[in-house]
């Protein structure tokens, strides 16, 4: 961004001024008066650290972590058949969810092909927020709108309309109890209710991309750093610290929770990436992909090509997306996320393996790490998992 482009920031425009121009997020000021290094993700600057990635990691684990995650796509969906029509468009019974609550789903081409997971939100009886991954906002609410045809109900791009903070880690609902007057404790994961925290109005919604207890605030732009201050200053006492991208994709990895673009993609089916449960073909209606999922599954019955699993390393290097994994001299799979863990000490990876070798505790199975053939455990997902 350019200097002379300030003013224009500091009045809240954060529209780029060209399509090559990052886009700014209304805490991006703050950001770097932490002393952030910033990142260009999915066309938006974004925080990747603060300080050390290893330290923001273990602070969600123990204590807790601050996320801006102002640059997820939020889009609405209102009408009498919002319901109908999110039933016509994703692969989840969206219908069926509760006002107050979320649901985990996907979008997919007629194929089967992956567009987009998205969290979805039913704030009243004909009111929707769907939330997609930044890289994919465009993709998805194009797909909304050209799917809503025949619906009476209207799609909204709602991206400037929020900006989402996420407290996460063991201490953040001490913390955010102590701002807001909302039923924390009655609010179950997969939940959202609105309130207010530190004054500001917001959507509380239970839910999070680290493995663990956490909450996500939508709120306006405008209350973004007033917000964020507040958090920050009741987290003083328990070890709350800001966190980047890149300890939010360390945590997650050991959850094992995928990622658009590495774990997910349009060549892939929901079956695929084993999360045929998120396809719900009970439900009333068609919907798009519906023949080829019910094809999917069916193959799946019978030939099982790759199967997504866990490897842990037995040395100290480190895998990354894209690298071979090989057994008997052969190639029997592709990384498709790495990074060292800081729970398991430990290099990890999320994988596609040929199912012969997919089983945990499997022998013999390596990462092509340049040229060199690392020696990797078969593990059942996830790495980590939080005690309740």
């Amino acid at each position: 961004m350019g200097r002379n482009d300030l003013a224009r920031h500091a009045l809240g425009d954060n529209r780029p001024m060209s399509s090559t121009e990052p886009r700014l997020t209304a805490l991006d000021a703050l950001h770097r008066s932490l002393g952030a290094t910033m990142t260009d993700f999915a066309g938006w600057d974004m925080p990747l650290r603060y300080g050390s990635e290893r330290d923001e990691h273990n602070a969600v684990r123990t204590k807790a972590g601050l996320f801006d995650l102002s640059h997820m796509g939020e889009i609405t969906v209102t009408g009498p058949q919002a319901a109908a029509l999110l039933n016509f468009a994703l692969v989840g019974n969206i219908a069926s969810v509760a006002v107050g609550r979320a649901r985990y789903t996907m979008i997919c081409r007629e194929d089967g092909g992956i567009l987009d997971d998205l969290i979805v939100y039913r704030l009243a009886e004909t009111e929707y927020m769907v939330v997609a991954n930044a890289s994919n906002a465009q993709v998805v609410l194009d797909a909304l709108v050209e799917r809503s045809a025949g619906f009476d109900a209207e799609v909204r791009d709602d991206r400037d309309a929020y900006a989402l903070i996420a407290v996460q880690g063991p201490e953040s609902p001490g913390i955010l109890k102590s701002l807001t007057d909302a039923d924390l404790d009655g609010l179950k994961y997969y939940a959202g209710l609105p309130g207010t925290v530190a004054g500001v109005p917001a959507l509380i919604a239970r839910t999070g991309y680290t493995g663990e207890d956490g909450f996500e605030l939508f709120v306006k732009p405008e209350h973004a750093v007033e917000l964020w201050q507040a958090l920050t200053k009741a987290g003083e006492g328990v070890g709350l610290v800001p966190c980047g991208l890149s300890c939010r994709d360390t945590l997650r990895l050991e959850a094992g929770m995928p990622l658009y673009g590495h774990e997910l993609s349009t060549e892939l089916t929901p079956f695929d990436a084993g999360l045929g449960r998120v396809v719900k073909f009970e439900k009333e209606g068609d919907f798009v992909g519906r023949q080829a999922l019910r094809e999917a599954l069916e193959n799946l019955n019978h030939d099982v090509p790759r199967v997504l699993v866990g490897l842990i390393a037995e040395g100290r290097r480190v895998p990354r997306a894209g690298y071979a994994v090989v057994a008997d001299g052969q190639v029997i799979g592709e990384v498709t996320s790495g990074a060292p863990s800081p729970t398991l000490g430990k290099p990890i990876a999320m994988a596609y393996v040929d199912a012969a070798y997919a089983a945990p505790g499997t022998s013999g199975v390596g990462v092509d790490i340049r040229g060199s053939h690392e020696p990797y455990e078969v593990v059942a997902l996830p790495f980590y998992k939080r005690q309740k």
